[in-house]
């Protein structure tokens, strides 16, 4: 009988349970976004055993958590309810903009609003409309 040894933090024991299907959702939505369980937990201020937990095993996630796994994926907390919205886009990775849109995201406001204004200037100059 061979045994395994699992060098922790490096290796995790593997589960022996399926994922719940919020756990699968969660743990989609992170990986199309390109993140570890470490990052994301980084963006989410809670540790990477958490993350854990709540790709495999959380049956009942808080509101709480939703909402903010669905912010840091920039995802729907409808999708990761399992209630997705069709809207037309091919799944798969996110796109150059919308990595950097994310990025974006996480600077603080007053960074926010300087990019803003000089997304603003470049579309007035090259003669398309404000948006709203």
């Amino acid at each position: 009988m061979k045994t395994t040894v699992y060098a922790w933090p490096d290796m995790a024991r593997p589960t022996t349970r399926r994922a719940t299907d919020f756990g699968t959702r969660l743990t989609e939505a992170r990986k199309t976004a390109g993140l570890t369980q470490v990052q994301l937990a980084q963006r989410l201020s809670i540790s990477q055993q958490m993350i854990d937990y709540y790709e495999r095993r959380a049956k009942n996630p808080t509101a709480d958590f939703i909402r903010k796994a669905a912010a840091a994926l920039n995802v729907s907390v409808d999708g990761l309810l399992g209630h997705e919205v069709k809207n037309g886009r091919k799944p798969g990775p996110p796109s150059h903009l919308e990595k950097k849109i994310a990025a974006l995201r996480q600077l603080p406001r007053d960074k926010q609003k300087l990019v803003l204004a000089l997304i603003e200037t470049v579309l007035r100059d090259s003669g398309h409309s404000k948006a709203a």
